[in-house]
């Protein structure tokens, strides 16, 4: 078997472990787990927006319980400081001198659980952390363990004590997509598989964080056409000519659709893109990054029609 096959093999048995560990504790959200995990195995960050009581901080738990990692949750509220997150300079009595005390953010994967509550000051914490994996502090660049993934919930806006995330700080999601609500049928056996206790007490860990990185780096292999290339930047330059949007896409979203779309081809069992894949998940790549103009706000024309019109407007390679 060549090399390149044996990779791609072991890739998808991780990934299946990972959709295995999931599926005991969220029910009926099969392409938004796989969503998840695309954006996991592509070393990018997620958004989940969606009303109080749709699994958010379950999913994000049982994702972090499914790695030998470091998990770390942020509770954000109204009075958290930038400190809270990343860290403050404590004086050492014995030693007369300042010592580092790191924050929450030094981890492997950080659950910032309604960070919508928190003051776009404190937001703004994060900017540097998700781009470039690093923060600064006290004039120092201190780095942060690789990998570093941050899943992120919030409630919709219109909530009261909530406020908008800044465009740049939404530009540093790979995704961001709702779970729903799930059918009758599902939501009785989330009562039963609660009946005892939650199903996250039985979860443990089913990858290392060498796995991750493996997958990660093996995301990078499956193959992306030169006619999807150029399919996926045209789909980012409509954005940025559309009438309606007066911030379109950035080269940062045309590089994270590829990654996305070649981590759920990787998941799909492909080594290749193909267009739908790309097709699928525009939306959960790209709606989110678009400014609108005032008159199409008060129209009520949301982003992800917008893509979706986007989507027809502009061909397709076959």
């Amino acid at each position: 078997m060549q090399q390149g096959e044996a990779g791609f093999e072991q890739a998808g048995e991780i990934i299946q472990r990972l959709q295995a560990n999931l599926n005991q504790v969220i029910l009926g959200q099969q392409r938004k787990l796989q969503w998840l995990l695309a954006a996991f195995s592509a070393a990018g960050h997620v958004l989940l927006e969606d009303m109080p009581g749709t699994g958010k901080t379950t999913l994000a738990k049982a994702l972090a319980l499914s790695c030998e990692s470091d998990f770390q949750r942020i509770q954000f509220t109204p009075d958290l400081l930038p400190g809270d997150i990343l860290g403050i300079s404590l004086f050492d009595q014995q030693k007369q001198q300042f010592r580092f005390e790191q924050g929450p953010i030094f981890c492997h994967i950080l659950l910032a659980d309604e960070i919508n509550r928190a003051s776009p000051r404190t937001q703004s914490a994060l900017l540097e952390a998700m781009a470039e994996q690093q923060v600064s502090v006290e004039r120092v660049v201190r780095p942060l363990p690789d990998p570093f993934f941050v899943i992120a919930t919030q409630n919709p806006v219109e909530f009261h004590g909530t406020y908008p995330l800044p465009e740049a700080q939404l530009d540093r999601f790979a995704m961001k997509f709702s779970l729903g609500y799930v059918s009758a049928e599902e939501e009785v056996a989330i009562l039963q598989a609660q009946d005892q206790q939650h199903p996250l007490n039985n979860l443990s860990a089913c990858i290392s964080l060498d796995q991750l990185r493996f997958l990660q780096q093996q995301v990078k292999q499956v193959t992306v056409s030169l006619e999807l290339q150029h399919y996926i930047v045209a789909l980012a330059a409509k954005t940025r000519q559309h009438a309606s949007i007066k911030l379109g896409a950035s080269p940062r979203a045309s590089l994270t659709l590829m990654r996305c779309a070649q981590a759920l081809a990787l998941i799909d069992g492909m080594q290749f893109v193909t267009p739908d894949i790309i097709q699928e998940l525009a939306t959960p790549v790209i709606s989110h990054r678009l400014g609108l103009d005032m008159q199409t706000q008060f129209s009520g024309a949301g982003t992800q029609d917008l893509v979706a019109g986007i989507l027809d407007e502009v061909k397709a390679p076959l």
